[in-house]
């Protein structure tokens, strides 16, 4: 239950209007609650406040809201559109994501429709006298809540959007993704094995990215018909009409309900998310290396911060973890195949080790990343990340013109360091 809220809170974080419109709802409460308030026994002992002072309060912070949204969402804008065109466009989500900016958005809508609402009932002798100390109170309050959210927003809004800036978004959320992932290898499922009867296949209806696997669900149907079902593709996957993404296992009788409560279990979308999906970060990060070894670009620095990001994600992923942060296993009857570490690899290194082959910067940045992650004691690691080692020297060697680069990036691949070492 808390995975799915989380899933769909993060969906939710990716739309603009809510928090916009939560804040809008809260402003329309605070202001009915001055009179409230203000109506209280507590009336009598508090000051006077001038309605016309409240009323030239109000409006100019109404005529001013406006036109600070206005600017914010402008803004916000160029910056979501500097982060396509600098960084990748699958990078848009985590932008527009970004907390301090929806808040801001937030926050200057609601103080205008505060002060719409507020004016309104001022006009119309809404406020008994005591109210209007209390608006008065409550329009400072709102005051001092837009001038520390504006002060943060414009240090915020001068780095969103740009290159490294993204670059740290898109790392910190697969991050993330990689250490739930971690913690349950399985995903809360049990391993491969081998399934203890006949098994039939589920197909997909519809073609999408599997966004997320209600595994609830499935461990549910799967108690109630004694099946064992194996997991056939895992979040980030994208699936076909008519291709098989579980095996069932049992010996009663599937009829049409069953299948479709398998079927409605996987949560489709047009596009990958970060949220459950490890390996898209990996390949998202790819891409904005790739997109800055281009020809129009031509940044090798932005590749190089990228690998840089991959040794961290890495290397993270090798620290061992404590017994008490792993998840137990909760779907026993649900078989599921873990991360493959080649193809985690694969993602991060086939791209930049392609196009960053004519690079020498990049070429020894990557050896010497690739060198370091094959001393992890992670199983697979020290494979995947000799294999790819030698991948990109091979490359380097057929790309670098100068001899002195080739024998440098000799020098600094995995197996002539170990030799020298040795």
């Amino acid at each position: 239950m808390v995975s799915r809220m989380t899933f769909w809170a993060n969906k939710l974080s990716e739309r603009l209007w809510v928090r916009p419109l939560l804040m809008c709802l809260v402003s329309i409460v605070a202001a009915f609650m001055a009179q409230w308030l203000g109506s209280s026994g507590l009336s009598s002992y508090l000051p006077d406040i001038s309605r016309d002072s409240l009323e030239t309060l109000l409006s100019i912070m109404s005529s001013s809201m406006l036109v600070i949204a206005t600017f914010c969402v402008g803004s916000m804008v160029a910056a979501y559109a500097s982060a396509g065109t600098s960084a990748t466009p699958r990078s848009f989500a985590l932008v527009i994501a970004d907390d301090v900016s929806q808040n801001a958005l937030a926050t200057f809508i609601a103080a205008f429709i505060f002060s719409v609402v507020a004016i309104v009932a001022v006009k119309n002798d809404f406020y008994a006298q005591g109210g209007h100390f209390v608006l008065f109170c409550m329009t400072l309050l709102v005051l001092a809540a837009v001038i520390i959210t504006f002060v943060r927003w414009v240090d915020r809004i001068a780095r969103l959007g740009r290159i490294s800036s993204t670059i740290d978004k898109i790392e910190t959320a697969t991050a993330k993704a990689l250490t739930h992932r971690k913690q349950a290898p399985l995903m809360g499922g049990i391993a491969l094995a081998p399934l203890p009867g006949p098994d039939i296949d589920v197909h997909i209806l519809k073609p999408g990215y599997v966004q997320r696997i209600e595994l609830t669900k499935l461990q549910k149907l799967a108690e109630q018909q004694e099946l064992v079902i194996r997991l056939l593709v895992l979040p980030g996957s994208f699936v076909f009409p008519g291709q098989p993404v579980v095996k069932l296992s049992g010996q009663q009788p599937l009829d049409e309900q069953d299948i479709n409560t398998v079927q409605n279990a996987f949560i489709l979308g047009k596009n990958r998310t970060f949220i459950e999906d490890p390996r898209f970060g990996l390949v998202v990060l790819s891409q904005v290396a790739c997109k800055a070894l281009s020809s129009a670009v031509n940044d090798a620095g932005t590749a190089i911060d990228v690998l840089s990001s991959f040794a961290r994600l890495f290397s993270q992923w090798s620290e061992p973890m404590a017994v008490e942060e792993q998840e137990a296993c909760r779907f026993d009857r649900v078989q599921v195949p873990e991360l493959d570490m080649m193809e985690l690899f694969d993602d991060a290194f086939n791209a930049i080790g392609r196009d960053g082959a004519s690079s020498i910067e990049v070429v020894l940045k990557l050896q010497k990343t690739l060198t370091a992650l094959a001393n992890c004691p992670v199983p697979g690691m020290r494979e995947a990340a000799r294999a790819h080692a030698s991948k990109a020297l091979a490359r380097a060697e057929q790309s670098l013109s100068l001899e002195a680069d080739k024998q440098q990036a000799r020098l600094a691949s995995y197996t002539d360091s170990q030799k020298l070492r040795r």
